[in-house]
């Protein structure tokens, strides 16, 4: 089959990403003069997608910050050590390549059948933070993005029991960092087809991404399925998300109930 010319308009789709994630920086208060932001590549569309706005807004707001890329070598098998230094040699942005054997830990740990993600996710978020901490930096950039925190969102209401999801900014518990999430307001179809143009080289997951029947997996068919039927319900759940009524809820920690 002939390969047809892309009729997607990189153009607008950049200006939009770039308006939503401006957005979320100005709404959250992201980025302050002074700010050195370690941005998290894993080597995923997201991280690239981040990357790339960062930069952007580095050259073009008035906000004085620094960036410097850190990506972290987990020993996965296969792993293309070159992709990363590589690209970002020739994007001109400073970087770091840090190396833990994580990958073998999680799978000597992790039950057969048992979701990888929350030993991988502590042990990488330990890691990081510790380079942040010798590299200078105050605040850390992540790539998540608005499907990420639904999905989160519907997973601890459905199998956690609480409402909670993916905070677009906060303060680490030591309080050494904050940690931003810049994509908050982006959909993942936008990054995907993005990522895609771009041509990033993508470096596929073999640890987390590789398992089947996932939950969060099961979340993200389950809200596909949903928007076939009832478009724009995503957008619908995560404007619910910011506009909570904690006397119309059941937490007495949020609302003094007594009081009435």
């Amino acid at each position: 089959m002939l390969k047809t010319e892309s009729t997607i308009d990189l153009g607008k789709l950049t200006k939009k990403l770039r308006r939503e994630v401006w957005r979320a920086i100005t709404d959250f208060k992201m980025l302050e003069n002074g700010d050195k932001i370690m941005v998290c590549l894993s080597g995923g569309k997201d991280s690239y997608t981040m990357l790339d706005v960062m930069m952007h807004y580095q050259q073009t707001s008035d906000i004085d910050f620094e960036i410097i890329a850190v990506n972290m070598d987990q020993k996965q098998p296969g792993f293309p050590e070159e992709v990363l230094p590589n690209y970002l040699s020739k994007l001109g942005v400073p970087y770091q390549i840090v190396s833990q054997d994580t990958y073998s830990v999680v799978k000597d740990k992790t039950p057969e059948g048992k979701s990888t993600c929350s030993l991988c996710s502590r042990m990488r978020r330990g890691k990081l933070y510790a380079t942040a901490a010798e590299l200078g930096c105050n605040k850390l950039a992540l790539g998540h993005h608005r499907d990420d925190i639904i999905e989160t969102f519907l997973l601890n209401v459905f199998f956690g029991g609480k409402l909670e999801a993916m905070p677009p900014k906060y303060r680490t518990d030591d309080e050494q960092f904050v940690v931003i999430r810049p994509l908050a307001y982006c959909k993942e179809e936008d990054i995907e087809v993005f990522a895609e143009e771009m041509q990033y080289p993508i470096i596929p997951c073999n640890l987390c991404g590789s398992q089947p029947n996932l939950q969060r997996q099961n979340m993200k068919k389950m809200l596909k399925d949903w928007e076939q039927i009832y478009p724009d319900r995503s957008a619908v759940i995560f404007n619910a998300l910011k506009n909570a009524s904690p006397s119309h809820l059941l937490d007495p920690k949020l609302f003094d109930f007594t009081a009435i």
